[in-house]
């Protein structure tokens, strides 16, 4: 046997030991793969190595003796590699002007919020007057980054709580409260019509019947818009429900004295909240610890109340002052013998200052004299 065919026997021995090898590792893969609690993740240097490894092999080859990542998964952490090589996006300068502080971006969103119907060279006026240099254009892109329209949307999006604060040193409300009777033939509703006014809270029973008709609604407007003992005044705004009491002949006569009435969406307690909050509070402190068998009872528990929740209670709201105090009930002072004010037996209590009358000098008697 010469040299050269022994060298080519050695070779194919080598090679058919080299497969069986293969073979075997790709068992042995199969195994790890069908016993993996869980998909491994490899690191960023990893996947780096695997990728240039990967990239050497035949994809043919690759595909069949290779199974712990797909060749896709392999070339495709290569591609990611290469394209992190030429990444200069963190040394980018990007065109166009830089952006706007965020202070100044905030104050343009709250300005276009609480301006509605300011556009874009009012606002940037605007902010003119606070220092800010800024143009139009500006403004413009602000708002619309931060998805607020222009002023000729804007306006027509006001919200009840903006429309509330326009109007609330000229808004008041008005609702019906029921309360039962105790009478010898039974039960008898009568419906107490009040209103309040929202900066001061202050309260008027317009009424209390047994049938609140038109006839008597109408004459309760009447009563309530008269030029000198009114309780509502020109240039006053009304809320009021849906109640068919409520008709439009009554909104007709406080129209044409001067009281806008607004008729509140169907199903909204929340926007007259001050007027709902007033009848919990009449029946909870008053009315339900009361016996009421009459209807002049009840005409006085709810004269005597609102005596004492205008001139004598602490309203939260208001930061615990009274709405409209009386000048001889003297308060937050520490001079003067505590005073205790009784209403309805004791059920409603209001506490203050008796005032004390300055001690005569006995010089300026000697003088006189």
């Amino acid at each position: 046997m010469t040299r050269k065919k022994f060298i080519q026997k050695l070779t194919l021995l080598f090679k058919d030991s080299q497969e069986d090898l293969i073979r075997y590792l790709i068992q042995e893969i199969k195994f790890l793969q069908a016993h993996l609690t869980r998909r491994p993740k490899p690191t960023p240097a990893e996947k780096a190595v695997l990728a240039r490894a990967a990239k050497a092999v035949d994809p043919a080859y690759l595909e069949k003796t290779f199974n712990l990542f797909t060749p896709a998964t392999l070339y495709r952490w290569y591609r990611e590699l290469t394209k992190s090589k030429w990444d200069y996006s963190k040394k980018r300068k990007y065109p166009g002007r830089p952006r706007i502080d965020k202070e100044l971006e905030a104050l343009i969103v709250e300005l276009a919020l609480k301006n509605p119907n300011d556009g874009y060279p009012s606002l940037a006026a605007r902010l003119s007057l606070l220092g800010f240099e800024t143009n139009p254009e500006t403004v413009q892109n602000v708002l619309k980054r931060n998805g607020i329209p222009p002023s000729t949307e804007r306006m027509d999006q006001m919200t009840w709580k903006e429309f509330l604060d326009i109007h609330w040193d000229d808004l008041a409300s008005t609702d019906f409260l029921t309360w039962e009777v105790l009478t010898p033939f039974g039960l008898i509703t009568h419906y107490i019509l009040f209103f309040i006014r929202h900066i001061d809270r202050k309260v008027q029973i317009a009424g209390v019947t047994t049938n609140p008709d038109e006839k008597w609604m109408l004459q309760t407007a009447r009563n309530l818009t008269d030029p000198d003992t009114g309780f509502l005044t020109p240039g006053m705004m009304l809320l009021h429900d849906r109640d068919t009491k409520y008709t439009a002949h009554f909104d007709r006569v406080l129209n044409e004295s001067g009281v806008e009435t607004v008729r509140l969406p169907p199903r909204s307690p929340n926007l007259n909240a001050h007027a709902e909050r007033f009848v919990r509070t009449v029946k909870d402190q008053c009315l339900k610890r009361l016996i009421i068998t009459s209807e002049s009872k009840l005409r006085n528990a709810l004269k005597e109340f609102v005596e004492y929740y205008n001139h004598e209670r602490c309203h939260q709201g208001l930061g615990n002052h009274i709405p409209d105090p009386s000048e001889t009930n003297r308060t937050q002072t520490k001079e003067g013998k505590i005073i205790r004010k009784q209403r309805l037996g004791g059920l409603l209590n209001f506490y203050y200052r008796q005032k004390t009358c300055p001690k005569p000098n006995p010089h300026n008697a000697k003088t006189a004299a």
